[in-house]
């Protein structure tokens, strides 16, 4: 993982916006389950991209009354979604130039979760790509709190699958 990175402030972005919204364009979860708010490093090896909770996010009414704390299912999806659906759109060739059409399939996920995050914190999340092969990807993810503290951690895997019907 790239170090040096100031966990606090969202005034760092290097990327070009236009790249960065030609990548989460392509991404296929939408409002209100898009857990991704920025990108700020991308290449074809590592991303980096932040997210920051809501604290009028549905689930939070649910889990848990009175102490509302992020459901690490959501965490993982948080991971997945800036660490493996954009560094794989990355990947498919977005960087230089091309746009094929594709759908992105979790395969699978082995995280360990070692803070909570709550309404209103902000998250970032770091990816490194460990192979890319058959349109398989995965990746070791970490995700940190603005403290820059490890909240969970992993390794994430997906499919990327021509999309026949757009």
């Amino acid at each position: 993982m790239e170090e040096n990175h100031s966990y606090n402030q969202l005034g760092s972005e290097t990327l070009p916006k236009k790249l960065v919204d030609a990548i989460l364009d392509k991404v296929p979860q939408k409002p209100p389950f898009r857990f991704i708010d920025g990108l700020t490093h991308i290449s074809e090896d590592f991303v980096r991209g932040y997210y920051r909770f809501k604290e009028n996010e549905l689930f939070y009414q649910g889990h848990f009354p009175g102490f509302p704390v992020t459901p690490g299912v959501i965490l993982t999806e948080t991971m997945a979604q800036i660490g493996l659906v954009t560094l794989g759109i990355f990947c498919l060739g977005m960087h230089q130039g091309e746009n094929p059409p594709v759908k992105i399939f979790f395969t699978s996920s082995e995280v360990k979760f070692q803070k909570m995050v709550l309404p209103g914190d902000l998250v970032w999340v770091e990816s490194t790509k460990q192979f890319f092969r058959l349109r398989k990807l995965q990746c070791e993810v970490i995700m940190k709190n603005q403290e820059g503290q490890v909240v969970c951690s992993g390794t994430l895997s997906g499919m990327m699958v021509p999309d026949k019907t757009a």
